[in-house]
């Protein structure tokens, strides 16, 4: 077996998070009552949530934590001072996950590395999705 000098990139390479982000953008995506999921093609160096709607939106990492767990945090409503923003968070993901107490829409940008979201799968599945099996009595 040959020896290749080109290896593929993972969720350790640093230089994919050193260097600036492939442009995600995803603009009007609907949410509501239900946990509606953004699922990206790369894994994330950064992201940012832009609330359109009258009501605050609950981001999170997985459908448990923005609907009944309370892992998430709030994008406030837009206004007369102009839509709500999130910070913009330097994060790995490769899915984001939105809620609110009725329907909105929303605008999801973000920076892409190069690393494909199936190299974060381990045995259970993608490593962040957030909503994977846990291990009790560990």
């Amino acid at each position: 077996m040959a020896m290749s000098w080109k290896a593929e990139v993972g969720i350790n390479n640093v230089p994919a998070f050193q260097v600036s982000g492939r442009p995600f953008a995803s603009a009007s995506v609907d949410y509501d009552t239900t946990a509606r999921v953004v699922e990206f093609p790369y894994v994330t160096r950064w992201f940012q949530v832009i609330n359109k709607s009258t009501v605050p939106l609950r981001v999170g990492y997985s459908a448990a934590g923005v609907t009944s767990a309370g892992y998430y945090f709030t994008v406030d409503a837009s206004g007369s001072n102009g839509y709500g923003k999130s910070t913009v968070y330097e994060t790995k993901l490769t899915n984001l996950w939105l809620y609110g107490g009725s329907a909105g829409t929303c605008d999801v940008v973000a920076g892409l590395t190069t690393i494909p979201r199936q190299r974060t799968s381990g045995s259970l599945g993608l490593n962040f999705s957030g909503s994977g099996p846990v291990a009790v009595g560990v």
